[in-house]
């Protein structure tokens, strides 16, 4: 969320930065409802301090002897006018928290021109794709000709768009998972949390998921409970510091999770919606920062460098991205994408997104540090996947995989499996 008085002394600046990214912002209409809520706020003070004197003169005058019935009149008087600008004052407050909730973030100059992936500008390439003799199958048919992975069951459980691992399938999920956390906690320096799967309304609209994106996440209908399972570990991490004062000394904060996460992908189709790159529940390891404002920059290369060493222990080829400002997430200033290699399309496909928010998140849920000077003052948060284990695992299977119809595995996983190979009937062989 937005300072709106930054926005307005910005003024053609915000506007201009905020083009980038496709959102057209109504300057004129804000500088009116914060000059509303302003007028506001000083005309229910001045009534106030009138209350106050008028309050003072009924006791001075009965004291005195003197009639009150006048004063008393208008110290009624007072009070209504005070409930009624009060009552307005909700309004405007209401309208303009409306407003500055739906205003995305200002995109950093640093991101492209451009409006999709098409825009984003390559950074690096990691590795060599692996070719092979024969065409390649897709992670879906390797996964349901070796038995570690079974999508009709799944349906029949769920509906469509879920999986049910199995065997090695299942063994290697949770490999992946637990290499991950090994490396984010023991290499990385993160604290690994076991957090809520399901949160407040306030919790969502603090990390920017609610209230714009509602339609993408699914809701419990528990009695009166508001709650929302969480799209990913982002928003209880991040969130764990909301309306608090971080002491300076312990920043920068790094935190990690191991989270299911929930996505309705209203609107997605094609492609994606077969196996394990789109679905509505997988598994996934996040690593989030809370940093000072003056350091998030330099943090964010650092934690893009942290999801690549989880890909660098796995072998798989890979490049990374700087995402354009048009295609960069709702809240995010800056994101990159690392897309990883998927035989079966010929193409890589975004694996993690790793993004600096600035200070938009930490004003939506008030967190905040103090400055040098002891005063407080909001930090910045950034957040990556460190990673996906669905989408890790599509590309483990179609990267690994072998004319005979087995699957070679990184020697990275074996203190984790106990085997290097899935054989073409599932089986595990050391």
């Amino acid at each position: 969320m937005h300072d709106a008085r930054a926005l307005i002394d910005m003024g053609a600046e915000a506007i201009r930065r905020l083009a980038r990214r496709g959102y057209a912002l109504d300057l004129s209409g804000l500088e009116s409802l914060h000059s509303r809520r302003n007028q506001n706020v000083r005309s229910a003070d001045d009534l106030r301090a009138e209350s106050k004197r008028v309050a003072g003169e009924v006791q001075r005058t009965a004291k005195e002897g003197g009639d009150i019935t006048g004063l008393k009149e208008r110290a009624r008087e007072l009070k209504e006018e005070i409930r009624e600008i009060e009552a307005g004052q909700e309004q405007i407050e209401a309208q303009l928290r409306e407003l500055l909730l739906s205003i995305p973030n200002l995109p950093d100059d640093a991101a492209p021109d451009g409006d999709s992936e098409e825009f984003a500008v390559e950074v690096r390439r990691i590795g060599t794709p692996p070719a092979f003799p024969f065409e390649p199958k897709d992670h879906v048919d390797l996964g349901e000709a070796t038995g570690i992975l079974d999508f009709g069951r799944a349906t029949k459980l769920s509906g469509p768009r879920f999986a049910v691992s199995r065997g090695a399938g299942a063994a290697l999920e949770r490999a992946l998972a637990t290499l991950f956390l090994d490396l984010h906690t023991r290499r990385h320096g993160y604290t690994e949390y076991a957090v809520p799967y399901l949160v407040t309304r306030k919790t969502m609209t603090g990390t920017g998921q609610l209230p714009k994106f509602e339609e993408d996440l699914f809701k419990t209908g528990v009695a009166d409970r508001d709650l929302f399972l969480i799209p990913t570990a982002e928003v209880p991490l991040t969130n764990l510091y909301a309306d608090e004062i971080i002491p300076r000394a312990e920043l920068p904060l790094g935190l990690t999770a191991h989270t299911p996460c929930f996505r309705s992908e209203a609107g997605s189709y094609g492609r994606d919606t077969r196996g394990l790159i789109r679905q509505h529940q997988f598994a996934k390891v996040e690593i989030v920062k809370i940093v000072e404002p003056e350091t998030a920059d330099a943090e964010l290369e650092t934690m893009v460098g942290h999801a690549e060493a989880c890909l660098e222990a796995l072998g798989l080829a890979y490049r990374v991205v700087r995402l354009a400002a048009g295609d960069t997430g709702f809240s995010a200033r800056l994101t990159y994408d690392i897309e990883v290699w998927i035989p079966s399309q010929n193409t890589y496909r975004e694996i993690s997104s790793v993004s600096n928010f600035g200070t938009f998140q930490a004003r939506r849920a008030n967190i905040r540090t103090r400055g040098e000077d002891g005063k407080p003052k909001l930090v910045a948060t950034l957040n990556g996947s460190g990673l996906p284990i669905g989408r890790t695992l599509a590309a483990l299977l179609e990267q690994g995989q072998q004319q005979d119809g087995s699957i070679d595995l990184p020697e990275s996983l074996f203190p984790y499996l106990g085997f290097r190979r899935i054989s073409a009937d599932g089986t595990p062989q050391a």
